[in-house]
């Protein structure tokens, strides 16, 4: 029990310099050398954990999709396109992350991190959109994903670079009103041939 305790302890430490030297500077220029010396542990206490300062980015990264996955699961019915409690969950989980979205949305970002945070409701979504609009090819609803997905994923950088001032509540109204407006685009489709 105590041994477990030493360890969360040891990686929250290592997590939280490691988050700071993100702040500053690009992963690649960090190294486990400077982050043993700036959280005081040897270098054998930071390989017991991780191989190196990316195998540490990956873990914090896969822990947050993690987490975040889970929160999705619990908060929208599977079927449902436009949910409300969707949007308000994910700006609510970005809230509750701030420190590490600020980073991992930052210039000093992991931009695969985005990607896969991308990718993770992408085929759920195309399913639901192929069978809401059955006009609609499977590369046209996959265009139209990428095209909204990255923007929402603007307005969430937007949002935390801002100071997070609208609550969640307000982002994810306006997420749903741009969605809402966007989805006119599959009514001009003509029908499949």
């Amino acid at each position: 029990m105590e041994k477990d305790y030493r360890v969360r302890v040891t990686k929250m430490l290592i997590r939280k310099e490691f988050t700071q030297l993100l702040k500053e500077k690009p992963v690649q220029s960090i190294t486990v050398r400077e982050l043993c010396e700036r959280t005081g542990i040897n270098r054998s206490t930071f390989y017991n954990h991780y191989q190196d300062v990316y195998d540490l980015l990956e873990q914090i990264e896969n822990e947050m999709l993690g987490e975040l996955n889970e929160h999705l699961k619990s908060i929208s019915p599977e079927n449902d396109l436009m949910s409300m409690s969707l949007f308000e969950g994910i700006f609510r989980f970005l809230t509750g992350n701030s420190d590490i979205c600020v980073i991992m949305l930052g210039e000093n970002g992991d931009k695969r991190f985005l990607f896969r945070m991308l990718e993770m409701g992408k085929e759920n979504c195309v399913k639901n959109y192929l069978q809401s609009f059955p006009r609609a090819s499977r590369e046209q609803i996959e265009d139209f994903y990428a095209f909204v997905s990255n923007g929402c994923l603007g307005l969430m950088t937007s949002w935390i670079y801002t100071g997070m001032k609208k609550s969640p509540d307000e982002l994810a109204a306006t997420a749903k009103e741009i969605m809402t407006n966007a989805l006119r685009y599959f009514d001009s489709l003509q029908p499949k041939k």
